[in-house]
């Protein structure tokens, strides 16, 4: 009787432990998973920072997502214009403005539209609500406040005081303003837009 007891209290002892190990290698799994995920997010956002796939709105910088749009900063269109061999496409945005992402998420990755604007156009990105000076053809323009964040005095230029966003400005290889187009763009609607100025 007392082996027999001793026996299935080693049993019991012993189902108990290995449930405990199971239970502790599956939180610790557990765990391990959560933290993978959280380091997986975390490069990913990262690598989309660097590689210019998601440009965050409140950022004005120039980046190249691999095999994605080439964005140059508004700094940079005198020296683009040097090459005096595309057109310019300005995409005026805010940090704000929800169709402006929308448009960076759905429009601006689309392979056509990537391909087109990279072979065709330089393409800048512009925070109309930059607070950093903007030297432009011998003029220095500066943030006001105004609107929500203040705006720009470029901007106010390039959009002929329509502050709407997103807006894409237009400039031929000279700097010289063909024209302004207000508001979001599908894919195809900007392909359309960007082929009809391109043949005329």
């Amino acid at each position: 009787m007392n082996k027999t007891f001793m026996l299935k209290s080693m049993a019991c002892l012993l189902i108990i432990s290995l449930a405990m190990i199971s239970c502790k290698s599956d939180t610790d799994a557990t765990a391990e998973v959560k933290t993978e995920k959280a380091v997986v997010n975390q490069t990913t956002k990262k690598n989309q920072l660097k590689s210019g796939s998601a440009i965050p709105a409140n950022q004005n910088t120039a980046a190249t997502a691999k095999g994605g749009v080439t964005w140059n900063k508004i700094d940079d269109l005198e020296k683009l214009a040097k090459s005096g061999d595309k057109k310019i496409l300005i995409d005026v945005y805010t940090s704000w403005c929800g169709w402006c992402k929308v448009m960076d998420k759905k429009t601006f990755t689309d392979p056509e539209v990537i391909s087109y604007l990279n072979e065709n156009f330089h393409v800048v990105k512009f925070n109309a609500e930059q607070k950093q000076p903007i030297t432009y053809k011998g003029k220095t323009y500066e943030w006001v406040p105004s609107g929500r964040k203040g705006v720009n005095m470029l901007a106010h230029e390039m959009l002929n005081g329509r502050l709407g966003y997103p807006s894409l400005v237009y400039l031929d290889e000279n700097l010289g303003k063909i024209r302004v187009s207000p508001g979001y763009k599908t894919p195809d609607k900007l392909l359309a837009e960007l082929r009809g100025l391109e043949a005329g």
